[in-house]
């Protein structure tokens, strides 16, 4: 079977970030967001699911001031029918917290932190059939006309997706390709050997065209470039933002972090490509969806604050380790 152990990231910084509406991006540079535990009956689960996966964060936030702050972390409404169990999440510091759908389909939180630490916490399990992805590379593109509008909007270009500047460079390099799912890998095989991955390089502002010319980045530029050549070949691509652990690859030395892909509109729907490891995984973990990472932040605070935690925890765990009980939803919506 195959397997990892987890990694965990801890990133202090002594710079406080000043302004109206300051985001949180790791080094991937997703955004941090956050949802309420659900309880599924194993009755639930597809019998393919056999593969345990343990999930979770522990951040924390130091502000002078109170301010208001939204997350993007909770599992994605997708995933979730596949949790085992979640302790849900938590404020330490605020007790009410207000739960929505954002307008791309993302579980955000709302609540109001006062001055002082606030910690950020979740632990989950969730399954999963523990099988490599499957490259979609005889997919065909679906034709502009017959695009569904909410692909169709994944078209356009972005804050960080400039179609613009890379249409031309897009069209010259990749036009002449079969166009489909093996014409989104030539892209991703591209952007896999031009940019060179440097987490001490990652950078807040970088867009594509800045990608494209620095040749250097962390997983949300590999991605923001895919996707910005995607849609400059009207190929639909949404950003994702998840958890992604060492499962079935060797051991990453470096410390854990949420994870950039993303997912492409094919003939026969959406499909996940990684630009950054540029090969099938397992285990994803989907927790938002965008059009870049501007639209996934993680934690947005409408004011100055200091990051002063930033752990992030996936890997696969075996049945021998103990999983919690899983209650009946009846229950579990009866104690809400």
């Amino acid at each position: 079977m195959p397997g990892a152990a987890g990694r965990v990231k801890f990133r202090p910084t002594t710079d406080n970030v000043f302004g109206k509406s300051c985001a949180i991006h790791g080094p991937c540079l997703g955004t941090l967001h956050v949802f309420r535990g659900l309880w599924l009956q194993s009755s639930s689960w597809p019998d393919f699911l056999h593969m345990l996966i343990r999930y979770g964060f522990d951040i924390r936030v130091a502000l002078p001031q109170p301010a208001l702050i939204t997350t993007l972390m909770d599992v994605h409404p997708s995933r979730r029918p596949h949790i085992v169990h979640e302790t849900g999440f938590s404020a330490d510091t605020t007790p009410s917290v207000e739960v929505f759908v954002d307008a791309f389909g993302n579980v955000a939180r709302r609540f109001v932190a006062p001055a002082g630490v606030t910690t950020m916490t979740s632990v989950g399990i969730v399954r999963d059939s523990g099988a490599p992805e499957k490259l979609p590379l005889n997919a065909a593109a679906a034709p502009l006309e017959t695009l569904p509008a909410d692909a169709a909007l994944f078209l356009q270009g972005s804050r960080y997706c400039e179609t613009d500047l890379l249409s031309q460079f897009a069209w010259n390099n990749f036009g002449h390709l079969p166009r489909g799912g093996a014409q989104v890998q030539a892209i991703c095989d591209f952007v896999h050997q031009h940019v060179r991955f440097d987490y001490a390089l990652a950078c807040g502002t970088r867009t594509a065209a800045d990608t494209m010319r620095e040749r250097t980045g962390v997983c949300r530029d590999f991605t923001h470039l895919a996707v910005t050549l995607c849609r400059a070949l009207n190929i639909p691509a949404r950003y994702c933002n998840g958890y992604l652990g060492d499962i079935g690859v060797p051991p990453d030395p470096a410390p854990m972090d949420f994870n950039a892909w993303f997912e492409v509109y094919l003939a026969d729907g959406w499909h996940t490509f990684d630009a950054r490891h540029n090969m099938p995984r397992i285990g994803r973990i989907l927790i938002s969806r965008g059009r870049d990472a501007a639209d996934t932040a993680m934690i947005t605070t409408f004011g100055p604050h200091c990051l002063t935690q930033f752990e992030i925890y996936t890997a696969e765990i075996t049945v021998h380790e103990s999983v919690p009980t899983v209650k009946p939803m009846s229950e579990r919506i009866n104690a809400a």
